[in-house]
């Protein structure tokens, strides 16, 4: 799969976990959408290029001297990134969810 595949799926799924949330609120975190889609498919490419040359160059007559490859260090950055879309994301998911909850609580 390319990086644009990659994107394009993790869009399309995102925007389905999001197309019972009120308008203005899918419409509020549309740019938050498109980022986690951006970054899932920047790490799957960082991810293919870290498979074949590691996170860490060790030295190869003294193993004591490592230094963390560009890719890995944009990776473990991205990831960062990632999860903290995730989790804003999931955050107004979850708001919707107690609201109704408070709602049916009212009948009671």
């Amino acid at each position: 799969m390319t990086k644009k595949d990659i994107y394009k799926q993790e869009l399309s799924k995102l925007k389905k976990v999001f197309e019972d949330v009120e308008e203005s609120k899918r419409k509020l975190v549309e740019g938050l959408v498109e980022d986690a889609a951006f970054l899932k498919a920047e790490n799957y490419y960082l991810k293919q290029i870290i498979e074949k040359t590691g996170m860490i160059k060790v030295h190869p007559s003294n193993q004591g001297l490592q230094k963390q490859t560009e890719a890995g260090k944009q990776y473990l950055k991205n990831i960062n990134s990632y999860s903290v879309v995730i989790k804003t994301l999931n955050g107004v998911l979850n708001k919707g969810i107690i609201e109704d909850d408070d709602e049916l609580a009212e009948f009671e």
